[in-house]
């Protein structure tokens, strides 16, 4: 069954709307020092061809809110300033031509006080950009975790809420609310309590999740989770690796296993047994690898034997089997025609050019 999204309001970022009836978005973030233009545009471009909807840069100091508008001048996706200490380098960043900002309530309005927040407020308001209030469980303000006792969800929400209400009070509601923790749990219990709490946007993540390898599996667990039960009206895959980019792809196959979004191909395949009669490593691979490249959404199933292989291939669009010394391909489970291990790639992308003349 189709997941029902719950209900939240809409915000413009740069063009691209979240919340609401719009797709759930994917972001990213720069790993670049904002400072070196050139660096943080090719990482950009990079995310974009992934298919990054929204990005976030770092803004630390001045130089890196000097290179803002460069940098919005030669990319293509909403631009988003990460403001942490400093209320007026959001003032700079605004000024700048930036999208949206997020701003962490435990470090910058806090600290710097209403005149901060006014002062943010105003130049949102003047330049159209919505804010982020993003709470991390290390930046909680001291009195919530005193009364809590640890970072705990509640403390997380609390913390937000009030944020909010700030700006409410001036009069500004384009706002969009994230309340991240590095581990699970706490951070489905408590993008579950806001969830009931408001309905801005929210934001989702698990930050600091991790590597590549554990990093995805506590994303897509906690992701995915919230995302189940209708949470959730973008999305940041937080990972520690060399290629950004994977964090895109990574949200892209949450999205997709819950049927939410599709960008690209699913791929199914099969966990190989005693029955396969072919390299069914090498040959997911090189299917894998030839599909990166495919923008078209399609089921593409690569299975090991001939047992369950045309059964895969009938609730598949295109389907790669293995046999002894040769696979079939097949087309919503019509046998189409048989080639080599080693040109089943090329084959399958053959087949799904065919297809969309």
């Amino acid at each position: 069954m189709p997941i029902e999204r719950r209900k939240t309001r809409q915000v413009n970022i740069g063009g691209v709307t979240v919340g609401g009836d719009a797709p759930i978005r994917v972001q990213s973030m720069c790993s670049t020092p904002t400072g070196d233009v050139d660096a943080t545009v090719d990482q950009i471009l990079r995310l974009e061809e992934a298919g990054c909807e929204i990005v976030r840069v770092a803004v630390p100091d001045r130089e890196a809110a000097r290179a803002l508008p460069t940098i919005k001048s030669r990319i293509h996706i909403p631009l988003v300033a990460d403001i942490h200490f400093d209320y007026e380098l959001a003032l700079e960043a605004m000024m700048a031509g930036v999208d949206k900002v997020r701003i962490n309530p435990g470090n910058v309005l806090v600290k710097q006080g209403w005149k901060g927040v006014e002062a943010v407020v105003e130049g949102a308001r003047q330049h159209g950009v919505p804010i982020r209030i993003g709470v991390n469980s290390g930046s909680i303000e001291t009195p919530l975790l005193k009364k809590y006792g640890s970072p705990t969800p509640e403390a997380a929400v609390e913390s937000a809420m009030g944020h909010v209400k700030l700006l409410e009070e001036l009069d500004f509601h384009d706002i969009l609310i994230s309340v991240k923790f590095s581990d699970v749990p706490r951070t489905v219990a408590a993008y579950q309590l806001l969830s009931r709490t408001t309905d801005y946007p929210l934001h989702l993540g698990v930050t600091e999740a991790g590597t590549s390898w554990s990093g995805t599996i506590k994303s897509a667990v906690g992701l995915g989770a919230l995302l189940a039960e209708g949470i959730g009206d973008t999305v940041r895959v937080s990972l520690t690796t060399p290629d950004k980019a994977e964090e895109v792809r990574v949200a892209y196959e949450i999205l997709k296993s819950l049927e939410l979004r599709a960008r690209g191909p699913v791929l199914t395949s099969c966990p190989t047994c005693g029955r396969t009669e072919v390299d069914l490593l090498a040959l997911v691979h090189q299917v894998e690898e030839a599909l990166s490249r495919v923008k078209t959404e399609l089921h593409v199933a690569v299975m090991g034997c001939v047992v369950n292989g045309p059964g895969e291939a009938a609730g598949a669009d295109l389907a790669v089997v293995g046999g002894k010394g040769a696979v079939a391909l097949y087309r919503r489970g019509q046998f189409l025609r048989r080639v080599s291990e080693a040109e089943a790639g090329k084959a399958l992308l053959e087949e799904i050019a065919a297809g969309l003349r």
